[in-house]
């Protein structure tokens, strides 16, 4: 099988749970600790050995490719003061020339049609899409076990990113049925968005990380809108089972749903619970406010 080498990031959305702060700044620029959640989602794919990031943007999202161009009088500045510390960090997180592509996404049309409108730069390959509102914390990351999970099937395969949830909440998300596991990876038998409680096949949800073939394009491009009005991804995915296989992977680690408030304060804690430069500090600071 040809190797994943393509990463897709849907970054056109408006962010409007986090208004004002996404007024005028993309809600993929909002930092966890002192990265945007769209840098971390990239770090992610990097370990996994993504060569190429493919950025599906929107309105007022030029801060983006902005983030990832180099910045000439800002590196001049730091090298007239001699921070060698904050060069090096920028020179490590700037992608290489190439190495990065953007399209737009014109209207918002959902998260099908993001990933649809990334064909032409996608090709005819196999590739990954990464959602920046879902973080997972855990080394190696999430993207990375699916890659190692891809290269161990023989055939032409489809790989979906879950966890459990609480059957209580099954509804909001897309659901997986799956059957017995093989290794790190689980075949899956049926696929339903945001079910009720009682009509869903399992309590693993869809967790914002996919690996799929190119002939989801061609599906994609006919699809009728679904829930919400939109071209939904999963009704995609679910023609598309019809002919080839797909795999669950429920990955090592903890996702933090970055798109609603409480997930996004959550995570800035978990990571900064991991880093031994502030941990300590920051872990005496909460004792302090909890009492």
């Amino acid at each position: 099988m040809k190797p994943i080498r393509k990463a897709i990031f849907p970054v056109a959305g408006l962010g409007t749970r986090f208004l004002p702060a996404t007024k005028a700044m993309p809600k993929e620029m909002l930092t966890v600790v002192d990265r945007p959640l769209i840098q971390h989602v990239v770090d992610e794919a990097r370990e996994a050995g993504i060569e190429h990031m493919i950025f599906v943007t929107g309105r007022n999202k030029g801060v983006i490719e902005d983030h990832f161009d180099k910045q000439y009088e800002l590196e001049a500045t730091l090298k007239e003061r001699n921070k060698t510390t904050e060069l090096e960090l920028l020179a490590a997180d700037t992608p290489a020339a190439g190495m990065t592509s953007f399209t737009r996404q014109q209207q918002p049309l959902g998260l099908g049609h993001a990933v649809w409108c990334a064909r032409d730069i996608v090709g005819n390959e196999p590739f990954a899409v990464v959602l920046p509102d879902v973080l997972v914390l855990n080394e190696p990351g999430c993207l990375k076990q699916m890659v190692e999970a891809y290269s161990k099937q023989k055939d032409k395969a489809n790989i979906i990113a879950v966890e459990e949830v609480p059957m209580d909440r099954v509804h909001m998300y897309g659901i997986v049925g799956v059957g017995k596991e093989a290794g790190p990876s689980m075949p899956i038998t049926r696929m339903v968005e945001k079910p009720k409680r009682e009509d869903a096949p399992s309590n693993l949800s869809i967790t914002g990380r996919y690996i799929l073939q190119p002939e989801i394009f061609d599906i994609l491009e006919n699809q009728q809108t679904g829930a919400g009005g939109e071209i939904q991804l999963t009704d995609a995915m679910i023609t598309l089972s019809k002919s080839q296989p797909f795999y669950a992977v429920k990955f090592e680690g903890r996702s933090y749903d970055c798109g609603s408030k409480l997930g996004f304060l959550t995570a800035n804690v978990a990571y900064a619970l991991n880093r031994k430069d502030i941990a300590g500090e920051l872990r005496a600071e909460l004792q302090q406010l909890l009492g």
